[in-house]
Parts: C-alpha cells; sequence; structure tokens
C-alpha cells in the first residue's frame, strides 16, 4: 500500500502538468501532421485515404486508432489529438513504478522510478504531442514487464501492439524470444525440451504475428486500402505493402536540419525541435515558444554513467555465471532500444527515438540508486548523494519546463536554457 501512494501523487500531478494547456501550440506539432491526419481517416472510413485515393502508410495502425480515440471523445482539436499520448504517459508512469516495485520490493526505489519518468523533458514532450514512439515504448515495457512476471500470453500479445504500433519494437521481440528459448535449452533436455520449446514458439512467434494481422482489420476489410488489389490474393498484397513500406525506412535518407547520429542520443547532442515560432506580446523585443524533445539534461547524463555501470556489473554477473534479472532487463532493453540504431548510420534518425529504451535507462539509474544505499559508505554519505542528485534532476527539470510545454518566453531567456551550440 505504501509503495502505491508516492507514485499515484506522482501520476497525478503528471496528469495535470499534461492535461494543462494541452492544446498548445495550436496547430500540428512536428509529425502529427501525419499522424492526425491518418487518425481522422480511421474513424471515418477504417483506412488512410488521400481525398478518395487509398494513401501509403509506413507505420501500422495502432499508435493511430489510439490518437483516434482522443478525437472521437474530444474532437478533432489539438487537446482531442493529444489526449490520448497524455494518458498513456501517466499510466506509463505508474507502470515503470509496478516494474520497479516488482524487481526491488522498495517502497523509497518504487516512488524514485515514478519521480524520474515523470522528470524526464523527453517523455513529458511526448506525452503532449500525437506521435507514435510513446505508445510504442508503452506496449514494449508492458510486454518486457509481463514477460517478467512468466505471464507470457499475455506478454506476447502486448508485444503483438507494440508491433502494430512501429516495427521498431521488433527488436524486442526477437531478445525476448532468443533469452526464452535459451532458458528451455538451460532447463530441460532430450524430449523434455519439445512442449516447452512449442510454447515459447507460440507465445513469441504466431501469437504476436496474429495480433500484428489482426490490427491491419481495416485495411483487410475495405477496398479503399493502398494496393489492396495488387494481388488477387489478399496475404499476398499485404505482404507486398509491407515491402514497400520496408522500402521506405531502409531507404529514407533524406537530410533533416534535426537528425542526430545515436551516438550523441544518450548525451542530447542534437535534441529534436518539434515547434519553433517567434510570437509576439514578450515584455522584451523579441519572444521565443518552442517545444524541444530534451531528456533532462542532467537525468540523461547520470543515465549514461549509469549505462555504463550496469554493464560492467552484466559482464561480471556473465563471468560468474550470477545473473541479476535487474541487469538482464536493463541490457536487453538498452540492446533491443539503441543498438539497432547504430547499424543505420545512412538513414535519417532523431533523437527523440530514444524515448522507447529510456525506461531501460532509467532502470540503471535506480539499479545504482540501490548500489548506493546499500553500500558501507560512512552512514547518510550514500543518502545524500541519492538525494542531492534528485534534487538537481528536479530543479532541472523545472528550468527546462518552458521548452517541453510550448511556453511563450523571452528570447534571452530562451538562450539562456541552449547550453549547447547544437542545440539551436
Amino acid at each position: 500500500m505504501l509503495a502505491a501512494i508516492a507514485p499515484m501523487g506522482i501520476a497525478i500531478i503528471s496528469l495535470a502538468l499534461r492535461l494543462i494547456n494541452l492544446s498548445t501550440p495550436k496547430g500540428y506539432v512536428f509529425d502529427e501532421v501525419y499522424y492526425v491526419d491518418g487518425a481522422r481517416d480511421f474513424l471515418k472510413y477504417g483506412v488512410e485515404v488521400t481525398g478518395s485515393k487509398p494513401e501509403f502508410i509506413v507505420h501500422p495502425p495502432v499508435g493511430k486508432w489510439l490518437i483516434a480515440s482522443g478525437i472521437k471523445i474530444f474532437g478533432d482539436n489539438e487537446f482531442g489529438w493529444r489526449f490520448a499520448t497524455a494518458v498513456i504517459g501517466v499510466v506509463l508512469i505508474l507502470l515503470f513504478a509496478r516494474f520497479v516495485h516488482v524487481l526491488f520490493f522498495s517502497p523509497l526505489l518504487t516512488a524514485m522510478a515514478a519521480a524520474l519518468m515523470a522528470m524526464d523533458g523527453m517523455m513529458l514532450v511526448h506525452s503532449r504531442t500525437a506521435l507514435l514512439d510513446l505508445s510504442v515504448t508503452f506496449f514494449v515495457l508492458l510486454a518486457v514487464y509481463l514477460w517478467h512476471r512468466q505471464r507470457h500470453w499475455y506478454a506476447a500479445i502486448a508485444i503483438g501492439l507494440a508491433l502494430g504500433t512501429k516495427w521498431s519494437a521488433l527488436y524486442f521481440l526477437i531478445l525476448i524470444a532468443l533469452v526464452s528459448i535459451y532458458r528451455v535449452f538451460t532447463s530441460y533436455s532430450g524430449r523434455n525440451l519439445v512442449k516447452p520449446t512449442l510454447i515459447k514458439s507460440l507465445q513469441y512467434g504466431l501469437i504476436p504475428l496474429l495480433i500484428y494481422i489482426s490490427t491491419w482489420t481495416g485495411w483487410f476489410l475495405s477496398k479503399r486500402g493502398w494496393d489492396r488489389q495488387w494481388s488477387p490474393n489478399i496475404l499476398a498484397s499485404w505482404w507486398h505493402y509491407h515491402a514497400e513500406m520496408l522500402g521506405f525506412h531502409t531507404g529514407l535518407t533524406e537530410k533533416h536540419s534535426y537528425q542526430a547520429n545515436p551516438w550523441s542520443w544518450l548525451v542530447m547532442g542534437r535534441p529534436t525541435s518539434f515547434f519553433y515560432e517567434s510570437p509576439q506580446g514578450c515584455s522584451s523585443k523579441k519572444c521565443a515558444q518552442e517545444v524541444l524533445a530534451l531528456g533532462t539534461p542532467i537525468l540523461w547524463w547520470v543515465g549514461t554513467i549509469a549505462i555504463a555501470v550496469v554493464l560492467g556489473f552484466f559482464f561480471r554477473a556473465l563471468a560468474t555465471k550470477r545473473f541479476d534479472s535487474s541487469l538482464t532487463i536493463v541490457v536487453l532493453g538498452i540492446s533491443a532500444g539503441y543498438l539497432p540504431w547504430f547499424f543505420f548510420q545512412q538513414r535519417t534518425v532523431f533523437t527523440f527515438y530514444a524515448v522507447i529504451f529510456e525506461p531501460f535507462m532509467l532502470l540503471a539509474i535506480i539499479y545504482c540508486a540501490k548500489l548506493l544505499l546499500d553500500s558501507s559508505m560512512v552512514p547518510g554519505i550514500s543518502t545524500t548523494i541519492v538525494a542531492g542528485l534528485m534534487v538537481l534532476i528536479f530543479l532541472n527539470f523545472i528550468y527546462f519546463v518552458p521548452l517541453f510545454t510550448g511556453e511563450v518566453i523571452n528570447y534571452s531567456d530562451w538562450l539562456k536554457r541552449m547550453w549547447m551550440s547544437s542545440w539551436i
């Protein structure tokens, strides 16, 4: 009960921070122009169209259906577009806190987990923008949580929904499947291998595929779907569609002013500006209004160090064969959510993609905090270090809130927040 009080309080404050002035900025923010349009089409036709013609899309439907749910409830306006991701952002905080509680059974660490996720700027920006990345992050974390709890059938459904939001979830499915099969082969032998291997193949092979296919129901049922008539065999047409989507993603090399190499993501070398204007109305001669998908800098810099520490402990665990489940989960999340992007050096990629592995970075921080709090330092020193970092992160978050929420501020105040020239 005690472990739930702090996360619930943090979630309520976070919900307010997400819903207040959610309609700001007015109009589309970054790629909302694509996803909001798709959500409207789903509500009207069940598929995406351009005028009266089918429209080629490059992401599966689930995330856009979630955006559509907000439009259905609150109308076709900025608040309606962004409502679903705002709610998902709050539920994600609670899910992460629950995960940390299951791993460490510590009310203090559980509260820290909720606070860290609530104090991240990138998480807040995603929660106030109608994009797909926060939805796929939620389904991925839910899948990993359920997988850890040995609820594999539910985990399979969750990872299928993640795939139905964005293909980047595929790397998580592959790693979860490989680790699951490895555990089977180290726990069973001979004929006893057959049944658990078949079950795991169903859970992390067939079930996610069926869930993913089901997310395309609108395309299957409608004659408006793009290239729906490409072949007399509807599955062949669907496969052709996916081949075209794959071609788009692998061939996306067009230069963008805010593209960022994955090497810079953890240290926030080039955050993505979702929106920028110079409106009138400030006390100074020049104003600035920006929505910058910037992870709270001190939080991400601490997270970078924490990941390095966790990797060190993980490799030591490999040598001693004494595995810690929290170490395994951090390494799995970073490996699936971050490392694959290094193989796409020519592709146009952005720092805000890092949100998918952010929960695992935060888990690395929690792990390191536990090490400090459990250490044999002079009494009070380790607690002071952890508390001091939490206060610094909070103050850093508050300082950058105007850039997370699109507040109109004096240009001089905006410029003070450009800690690196690469942020401009």
